[in-house]
């Protein structure tokens, strides 16, 4: 019996492969196309087993496409800018570009082990020039038509990153990279006018119907729509009047105060001649403009002593200026109504502000506390004397009546308006795509000309000093003005990574294009059919690249059809492993790596402690080489775990049991091929029409687990025709059909096994490239059916009879049953029911 050696075979086929170019993708009209995309990785120098499982699904799909007939892309690149690659140079000296390229070959090395059936033809890196000069040429285009602008913006900074952040990048007040506690500032910014396309970025969720509903969700909260109410609060001092935009006009009824942004226009004429307010307001803009960093902030007020008039009531109320209000929401005021209002109450709480109830829950009159009294927008509460005549009503129905009352009375307009604001790109620091504009003292901001493009980053940079270096480079930022040839600076922001990947999925389809995208290819290749990724990405990267998508085609780069870039998206869950620790000084925990755990001790023989599982994190150590795990095993094995223990959308535990578990059922697999390829090939043996049944109900199953990512349900339906194959007694020439027919099952999940086994078998070429097998529907029509017994309620024995058999008949056979026959002990039953293919229930 020769050996399954995964190593030897896995990198002979490997070249096998790359020998015949199967995985090269051209454009062709002779087979439909195929585009399987997973959301491409940062290079930080080694994979692990969520790059392992991520990619291999991928796999498992692009391979099957390619067995049923398609014409598949399957293309790797990396997201290669980036804070990370610039600290690492600032740590170790050097150039974040060769740590970068360094990373990039590292992973490369440890991804082709694989056996991905990927297009390495088509790979490349966002901070190629030759990519990045692309990016900056669709910038031009963008800002020529109308999609990119500047302007004065209040945003999160990071004082230790020395950079802008996205709200996304705020984690609890602090900068994702630095943990410094972030800042409010007053910057000049690019913006992508993505709030443009609020409305049909909103509207076309609908139809993402392959998409996750709770991926769908996310994004229409991001988005936003609202219907409120825009009005205006008449100073008592006759100066002009301030504008508030309110989503519960219901409750103004409530009002306490107004209250104003502390970046509002009032807040900044006062503070010029108020120290003691100026001092107030640089404590308020320490904290970051995300949602978290608001709610969790101390609530902050400081009454400026203008009073403004209630609409309908006349009633004077202060203005007070308070920390929570944003000025890029709405119109940067608000008036406040405590009792239904959490941030509200909690500030007047703290001012002694009034708290007024303007309705109460049906079956209770309570004035609020401590908590706000927040009902759901559908359901119906009392009103308090409400002006526009309501009495039971819910939120959403009073919003409306007076958004009406308003509008008709001459006082409020009716405004929907959306959460969602404009992507600002601008980041202020050097290892990222640089933006494509000088800065002219004649002709002011000026586009660069394409042919001068790329503007290439510097390979003399130094970072001794905090910041963006090419602020300080000596030549890089010098350069003449494209519109009047006169000296002018280089603009010396970089654009956000976010951009980087909002649009490489349309460059794969021609990297090597002298345009952003080759419009015969992008119509050919596009869209995405299937896009694979982390639902942490559920937000940001796909609701730019689906407005990227747009701007593209409104600026010609990509068809109309493609304005909805993935077709389907699948977010698989994590990888997780239990975590190790010991306790070190002041009891802080040590953590350890699971190869230097046996046995619940380490090799000095303390104990450690065991976490339970969580996902995989190079800081907590419980992190499995996917390397090692390839050495040991083989690739192999790797995908066949990863695919294998759960439902691709849950997390999975990786487990060296499962492992070696999984090891030992590919060898069995093998040793099974072996014995078959042994068979004398004229001997006959028993049941042959019942193994061919077995194998076409193997080929619905496997099949249809494929076709809806049910790749758990898929294995575990090889695991069962396997272990039925190596029980059959069928002749030969069946065992030997089966068994090529496993292998061509397995083929998207073991590829390399799986060309083993083909080939030992004489099987013609390569089993990646053959036709998908087909089931016939007449196979998997049983001729007989196993029915239960169940005597007095438990199940005690069963019996196989034809299907179509009279219930008479198959009563008859029941109550023949040894078991049955020994409950009765000679009586007759009191009760025997037949459900026909189901089950027979006897009462004894």
């Amino acid at each position: 019996m020769s050996r399954y050696e995964a190593s030897k075979i896995e990198a002979n086929w490997q070249a096998a492969w790359d020998k015949a170019g199967i995985f090269q993708a051209k454009r062709t009209g002779d087979k439909p196309k195929y585009y399987v995309l997973e959301m491409f990785p940062y290079p930080s120098g080694r994979i692990h087993m969520g790059h392992v499982r991520n990619y291999t699904m991928g796999d498992v799909v692009a391979r099957y496409k390619i067995a049923t007939g398609h014409n598949v892309l399957h293309p790797m690149g990396w997201d290669a800018f980036g804070l990370p690659a610039e600290n690492a140079a600032i740590a170790i000296g050097g150039h974040p570009k060769e740590w970068t390229y360094n990373n990039i070959a590292d992973m490369r090395g440890q991804m082709k082990p694989l056996g991905l059936s990927i297009d390495w033809t088509r790979e490349f890196a966002t901070c190629d020039p030759e990519y990045y000069g692309q990016q900056q040429a669709l910038f031009l285009d963008f800002l020529k038509a109308g999609l990119v602008y500047r302007k004065n913006a209040v945003v999160n900074w990071d004082p230790v990153d020395l950079t802008v952040l996205a709200n996304e990048q705020v984690e609890a007040g602090r900068g994702w990279r630095s943990g410094a506690l972030v800042e409010r500032r007053e910057l000049t910014q690019w913006f992508f006018k993505i709030s443009d396309h609020s409305e049909e970025l909103l509207d076309a969720l609908d139809g993402l119907d392959n998409w996750p509903a709770k991926v769908r969700l996310m994004q229409e909260n991001w988005i936003g729509k609202s219907r409120g109410l825009q009005f205006s609060f008449e100073r008592t001092d006759g100066d002009t009047p301030i504008e508030v935009y309110t989503t519960r006009p219901d409750t103004l009824n409530g009002a306490s105060f107004v209250g104003i942004s502390p970046d509002h226009p009032i807040s900044k004429q006062l503070e010029a001649d108020n120290a003691e307010l100026a001092e107030f307001l640089v404590e308020c803009r320490k904290g970051g403009t995300t949602e978290e960093a608001i709610e969790t902030a101390p609530k902050l007020g400081y009454d400026t002593g203008i009073k403004v008039k209630h609409p309908l009531t006349g009633a004077e109320l202060p203005v007070w200026i308070a920390n929570f209000i944003l000025m890029d929401y709405g119109t940067g005021a608000i008036f406040a109504c405590p009792a239904h209002d959490q941030r509200d109450l909690d500030f007047c709480r703290k001012y002694d502000l009034p708290v007024i109830d303007t309705f109460f829950a049906l079956d209770n009159d309570t004035p609020v506390g401590t908590e706000a009294f927040v009902p759901a927008k559908s359901e119906k509460v009392r009103w308090v004397d409400h002006f526009a005549g309501l009495d039971l009503a819910t939120g959403e129905d009073a919003v409306n009546a007076t958004v009406d009352f308003a509008e008709k009375a001459g006082w409020g307009t009716g405004v929907t308006k959306f959460r969602l604001r404009d992507w600002g790109l601008s980041r202020q620091r050097f290892w990222g795509c640089p933006i494509p504009v000088v800065h002219c003292d004649a002709c002011g901001v000026v586009p660069e000309k394409k042919e001068n493009l790329p503007i290439e980053l510097p390979e003399d940079v130094t970072f001794d000093k905090p910041g963006n270096p090419l602020n300080w480079h000596p030549t890089w930022r010098d350069c003449a003005c494209p519109s009047c040839g006169e000296p002018a600076k280089r603009e010396t922001d970089t654009m956000d990574t976010f951009v980087d990947s909002s649009w490489y999925f349309a460059r794969f389809t021609a990297p090597n294009a002298e345009t952003p995208t080759d419009m015969a290819e992008a119509e050919y290749w596009m869209n995405v059919d299937q896009y694979i990724g982390g639902i942490e990405h559920a937000i940001l990267h796909l609701l730019y690249s689906r407005f990227f998508a747009r701007a593209m085609q409104i600026t010609g780069h990509l068809p109309e059809s493609a304005v909805e870039p993935f077709d389907a998206l699948f977010t698989q869950g994590m990888v997780t492993h239990e975590i190790y620790q010991t306790r070190g000084e002041n009891d802080r925990p040590v953590y350890h790596l699971p190869e230097d755990v046996t046995g619940g001790k380490l090799a000095d023989g303390s104990e450690v402690e065991i976490i339970p599982s969580a996902k995989m994190s190079k800081s907590k150590k419980n992190v499995v080489d996917p390397a090692s795990i390839i050495s040991a095993y083989g690739a192999d094995t790797a995908r066949w775990f990863m695919l294998s223990d759960s439902p691709p959308e849950r997390d999975v535990e990786w487990t060296a049991s499962g492992a070696e578990a999984s090891y030992k059922h590919l060898n069995r697999v093998w040793n099974l091929c072996d014995k078959i390829a042994a068979m004398d090939p004229a001997a006959k043996g028993q049941g042959d029409d019942d193994l061919l049944r077995a194998t076409h109900k193997a080929i619905d199953e496997v099949t249809k687990g494929i076709e809806s990512f049910g790749f758990n349900a898929s294995i575990a339906k090889l695991y069962g025709f396997a272990n039925l194959l190596a029980k059959s007694k069928a002749g030969a020439a069946a065992q030997k059909q089966a068994i090529m027919t496993l292998a061509q099952l397995m083929s998207p999940m073991t590829p390399h096994l799986a060309e083993d086994i083909w080939a030992h078998q004489g099987g013609e070429g390569l089993v990646t490239v053959a036709p998908w097998p087909v089931a016939d529907p007449a196979m998997l029509i049983d001729e007989t059916v196993t029915m239960p017994i169940q005597i007095n309620g438990k199940r005690r024995a069963e019996i196989s009879v034809p299907k179509d058999m009279d219930k008479a008949e198959v009563e008859k056979l029941a109550l023949a049953t040894e078991a049955v026959q020994k409950a009765l002990n000679g009586n007759a039953p009191k009760k025997v029911i037949v459900v026909p293919g189901r089950i027979i229930n006897v009462v004894a």
